[in-house]
């Protein structure tokens, strides 16, 4: 069942959205070489935890998953594409690293995902990070009052299809609220016009994942969680948790 959010959830919503936006500052400005993924993990853990929120994604556990998510952050470097799990490994010159965060403040989640270089990468490295941002954008301009789930898909897809990158299957958006995960699903690809109506008061998360491969399948690793391209190449993942109101859409997860 879809929820629509009150002005008031809206702007808890929107506090929680703040301390997801400053943590990803931080643990991007942090993510350098000869630094290990569990550093980044703590350093989000003492900042939401100092914002007065509580993360989203530690000791989550969907119906899918073998184990609770041990972590607070999702990292997933370079062929990752999402759900990487903190641990030991060591970032490395050239390596492009998406981080993906969720906190919540009074039972409201927020949910925001960049990508970011570590040191120097190539410059097909950017060309990725920046289409994959280009396409969130469009996913969020298209979600306007009166247009459809549907819109938002298309937006998202047209981007990444002019690029030449893959989309991989089954991975998109969804509803965000008192639970992390809610109705509506919110599709990477799909035509315009298709899909349930936007109305005011709709928070959702858009998140696209493009694929440098050009490809649309990807395997689970064997910890149940980590999702990594089957090609090998690389993934780039951007999200925005964003309200449809009457003047357009509002980005809840900006600084």
């Amino acid at each position: 069942m879809v929820v629509l959010k009150s002005e008031a959830e809206i702007a808890t919503m929107r506090e929680a959205g703040r301390i997801v936006a400053n943590t990803l500052a931080a643990v991007a400005a942090a993510a350098r070489v000869g630094v290990r993924l569990i550093e980044l993990d703590e350093l989000a853990a003492g900042l939401i935890a100092s914002g007065g929120a509580k993360p989203s994604f530690l000791n989550y556990h969907p119906a899918w998953a073998p184990i609770p998510y041990p972590g607070v952050l999702c990292l997933s470097v370079n062929d990752v594409v999402v759900h990487g799990i903190p641990g030991g490994r060591v970032l490395a010159e050239g390596d492009l690293l998406s981080i993906d965060c969720g906190a919540y403040v009074d039972g409201y989640h927020g949910d925001a995902a960049i990508t970011v270089p570590v040191g120097q990468v190539d410059d097909a490295a950017r060309r990725l990070a920046d289409a994959t941002d280009r396409a969130l954008a469009a996913g969020i301009a298209a979600a306007t009052v009166g247009a459809r789930i549907g819109d938002i898909s298309h937006a998202v897809e047209t981007v990444a299809r002019e690029t030449g990158y893959g989309l991989p299957d089954g991975l998109g958006g969804h509803g965000v609220g008192k639970a992390m995960h809610e109705a509506p699903s919110v599709p990477n690809t799909g035509p315009a016009g298709s899909g349930m109506p936007l109305r005011e008061g709709l928070v959702i998360a858009i998140e696209p994942m493009l694929l440098e491969g050009g490809g649309t399948r990807c395997r689970t690793l064997a910890d149940g969680w980590t999702i990594a391209t089957v090609d090998g190449s690389r993934a780039a993942h951007f999200e925005h948790t964003i309200a449809v109101t009457a003047d357009g859409p509002v980005i809840l997860t900006a600084p």
